[in-house]
């Protein structure tokens, strides 16, 4: 008896459940994030856009702290090629932190 009505308790419980979920979906709006920033244009772009955006979204490039020297972004470049293995080349290191530091630093 007494497994009886804790079945049926459950039954009830289970039926609310779904009745409300159905409501609460109905009523459930979803607003996506903006759009993602784009590259800042100027020489380099292309090169940031073939080997940063492999692993980063522009925003997160975008992001970082503002007025950074050209030191900086060198140190990033190398840290994501040795600690992440991001595929840049040893040529690739200087142009791709200039462009970094113009467009997204203190240009120095």
């Amino acid at each position: 008896m007494m497994r009886r009505l804790t079945l049926a308790a459950l039954a009830v419980f289970a039926a609310c459940l779904a009745a409300g979920a159905g409501s609460f979906a109905a009523g459930l709006k979803i607003e996506l994030p903006p759009p993602q920033a784009a590259l800042a244009p100027g020489i380099g772009s292309d090169l940031a856009r073939n080997r940063c955006l492999n692993c980063h979204s522009t925003d997160y490039i975008a992001t970082q702290p503002p007025g950074k020297p050209l030191a900086f972004w060198k140190a990033e470049v190398e840290k994501m090629r040795k600690v992440y293995g991001a595929q840049v080349a040893d040529d690739e290191i200087a142009p791709l932190a200039e462009y970094l530091a113009r467009a997204y630093g203190s240009g120095q």
